[in-house]
């Protein structure tokens, strides 16, 4: 590899980089520079020449790669001297050089480059349309007055648009202090320089870099090796492109392909390059940058940073979201199916008190019978009296009050049977239980005479409160003191007793409801809150089963057990000072 400059010029750096990486790792590779334009002339020339074919002499390549014009120009003069017959892959050469030589040897190939100047102009005018004045900076050797001439000839083609002024081989202190000078109308343009006015050398990277520091207005290049310096952009080939196409060509060689035979693009292609950084200080509006540019320097968007995480961090949440939803349907659903089993219990409980009241229609009747009969027979008295004519008023008093009061006691008949079995909302409001237990002993009196049924009923010494339905309450010991009566049923009448017993300790609150029946199996105890369970030939099975659910729903428990002295006990018990009660019903 023979380069025309130095060995750090960011153009051989960039161009080396991409042929190494393209040539295969079995190939090894030598690189020589000529370090123009430091050094020149004939002796310079003689010289390289002999410690190349010396260098070489014994180990010849078989693949000789010129980056740069001058490399090809010094191998054309002196190839007879040292390489003649090794075929030559040319890189980073101009089309017009090429075209400017008479006859090009046939082995000699590679794929041109031309840098964009118009493009890049054109651009930036664009891109600054209050721009008057296009400032071109050049420098003094030969490579960079070839830069200046052809650029005299293409910024002509933008004469109605802005002045072109020339800025070329002035000391670098001057020109640093003339584009300190330039005011809003002006823009600069340069291919950078090796020499200046003065006699100094610079890559054209550096040259590029202390322009754009010291000028008031935008600069632009023409190489990419500039982008990152401090200029605007440009329409620019690629130096590592460049290098990658000719290691390319150089394994088609070794392969065995003859230099004639290969197909090659007629030029290396030209991209726009952008520095954003620039974009933003020189208030150029990002929708007018082309979407085929090459943006340099702009911050990722945090999409475009994090793109997978994003997408991943969005299915996660999407996911959680879709869970989230579906349990909040999911609760509202249970909510429903609550809400529907919660009033088909209150339906069958509501049920349940209908067909207790059936069971209990004669001995209701006779409970309302007796009042009634005794207010006939008090009204048949007081009618005698008056027709007596008889001054008998304290006993038509008497009578009046007679009446008073068994008509009250038919009033409070009906009032607690309707209470019973009335169908009502469920009510969570505190209530004392001994007064509720008193209520059913009253209701079942009647029951249990006719039955020959001793109620044995034995309320706590306090005042004894629980939360929840009185009604739904009083259900239940209903049910427990019908199925202790009919547990006694058939046993002798001295053993026809059934006790209710109320305690309020600090255990918490109890009920237990004694009688002296025949009592249950021991394997029958486990099932007998199971619905449709029943030790009765004409039992259901549903009694016990409703109990078992408002004593829990009330925060209780009820269970049964043999007694001490044959028969069962039922006991329900509530934890101490209990405010567990039914939860009043949610709006749908």
């Amino acid at each position: 590899m023979l380069y025309s400059t130095h060995r750090l010029l960011p153009a051989n750096l960039e161009g080396e980089g991409g042929l190494r990486e393209t040539i295969a790792n079995s190939v090894e590779l030598s690189a020589e520079f000529l370090d123009y334009p430091r050094f020149s002339g004939e002796s310079y020339a003689h010289t390289v020449t002999t410690f190349l074919r010396e260098k070489y002499a014994l180990r010849p390549p078989d693949v000789l790669v010129v980056g740069g014009e001058g490399a090809l120009a010094f191998l054309l003069d002196h190839r007879t001297e040292l390489f003649p017959q090794i075929p030559v892959v040319h890189m980073g050469v101009a089309r017009s050089f090429l075209q400017s030589i008479p006859s090009l040897p046939a082995d000699i190939v590679g794929v041109p480059v031309e840098c964009d100047f118009s493009g890049t102009i054109d651009q930036a005018l664009r891109w600054h349309p209050q721009a008057r004045r296009l400032v071109v900076v050049t420098g003094a050797v030969t490579l960079d007055r070839k830069f200046e001439a052809r650029l005299r000839d293409e910024v002509s083609r933008f004469q109605g648009r802005a002045t072109a002024e020339f800025l070329a081989r002035l000391p670098t202190d001057v020109l640093l202090k003339r584009l300190g000078e330039l005011g809003e109308d002006a823009m600069v343009f340069t291919p950078g320089y090796f020499q200046d006015g003065a006699g100094r050398t610079f890559t054209p990277r550096e040259a590029a870099r202390l322009m754009a520091a010291a000028a008031t207005a935008p600069v632009y290049g023409s190489f990419n090796t500039f982008i990152g310096i401090g200029i605007v952009g440009g329409s620019m080939p690629n130096f590592a492109a460049m290098g990658r196409q000719a290691g390319e060509i150089v394994n088609q060689l070794l392969n065995g392909a003859a230099p004639a035979e290969l197909r090659l693009p007629a030029i290396m292609p030209t991209t726009l390059n952008v520095d954003w950084r620039q974009i933003r200080r020189w208030g150029i509006d990002e929708k007018v940058i082309p979407g085929d540019a090459i943006v340099h320097f702009k911050a990722p968007s945090f999409l475009e940073e994090h793109r997978n995480g994003a997408i991943m961090a969005a299915a996660v949440f999407l996911l959680q979201a879709g869970l989230i939803a579906g349990l909040l349907v999911e609760r509202r659903r249970r909510r429903w199916a609550e809400l529907a089993v919660q009033k088909q219990c209150s339906e069958l409980a509501h049920a349940s008190r209908l067909a207790v009241a059936g069971e209990l229609t004669a001995s209701i009747a006779h409970e309302i019978n007796q009042p009634l009969g005794a207010i006939l027979s008090n009204a048949d008295a007081a009618g005698l009296i008056l027709e007596s004519g008889a001054d008998r008023r304290d006993e038509l008093r008497e009578i009046l009050a007679d009446i008073r009061r068994d008509d009250l006691r038919a009033s409070e008949v009906v009032r607690r049977l309707r209470t019973l079995i009335a169908k009502h909302e469920i009510e969570r409001q505190p209530f004392d239980l001994n007064e509720a237990v008193s209520d059913v002993e009253s209701v079942l009196r009647a029951e249990a005479q006719r039955r020959r049924v001793t109620l044995d009923i034995r309320l706590a010494t306090t005042v004894t409160t629980l939360i929840g339905d009185r009604i739904q309450i009083q259900q239940v010991l209903i049910n427990l003191l019908i199925n202790a009566m009919d547990a006694v049923a058939d046993v002798p009448e001295y053993r026809r007793t059934v006790v209710v017993s109320v305690a309020n300790d600090a255990r918490g609150i109890t009920i237990a409801v004694r009688d002296r029946g025949h009592g249950i199996a021991p394997k029958h105890l486990p099932q007998i809150f199971d619905s449709f369970f029943s030790t009765k030939r004409q039992g259901m099975g549903l009694g016990l089963s409703i109990a078992r659910t408002l004593v829990e729903a009330h925060g209780g428990r009820i269970w049964a057990e043999d007694g001490s002295d044959d028969g069962t006990v039922f006991q329900i018990e509530w934890p101490p000072a209990s405010t567990m009660g039914v939860p009043s019903p949610e709006p749908a």
